[in-house]
């Protein structure tokens, strides 16, 4: 066993895991944090995606080990005081989730994106998010609801 002590959405842990264990199963077995899907525990799908340290990583490739003195943000973690965030708010507004599964890591990696970049175009959301994958094929409601949160909107709905 190895002893870590990590910041998960703003609360300290100290446990003693096995140095195998993955970041998303200690998240989600340990922790309870269940809103950090697994979707392939091949870092394919990007489910799993959290914030370690302010960058995006599929935490079924990060050891929980790995995170030892870290800080990791899930999508649990983004709201405030129960008030979603605006890129939250965009993925319900727009339609961005269907089934809901990949939703915690498109969210986590669309606010990565728009941390580096506030005013993306359609081509860099896409470009940003080709990580994730989307069972329900639901990309484009995706995309959209990423511009929206950005301020910006696709061709098609200005003139519509």
């Amino acid at each position: 066993m190895t002893h870590i002590k990590v910041k998960v959405d703003g609360t300290t842990y100290e446990d003693d895991v096995e140095p195998r264990l993955l970041l998303a199963h200690y998240l989600r077995d340990r922790l309870g944090l269940t809103g950090t899907t697994i979707g392939c525990d091949t870092s394919n799908c990007g489910a799993c995606t959290v914030a370690l340290d302010g960058a995006s990583v599929k935490s079924c490739s990060v050891l929980a080990v790995q995170a030892d003195g870290s800080e990791v943000t899930t999508v649990q973690g983004l709201a405030e005081n129960g008030e979603w965030t605006a890129l939250q708010r965009a993925f319900h507004e727009r339609h961005g989730l269907q089934c809901g599964y990949c939703t915690p890591g498109m969210i986590m990696a669309a606010r990565d994106l728009l941390n580096e970049n506030p005013h993306p175009g359609p081509h860099e959301v896409r470009q940003a998010l080709e990580g994730n994958l989307c069972r329900c094929t639901g990309y484009q409601n995706i995309v959209r609801a990423v511009l929206a949160a950005s301020g910006e909107q696709l061709a098609e709905e200005v003139t519509a």
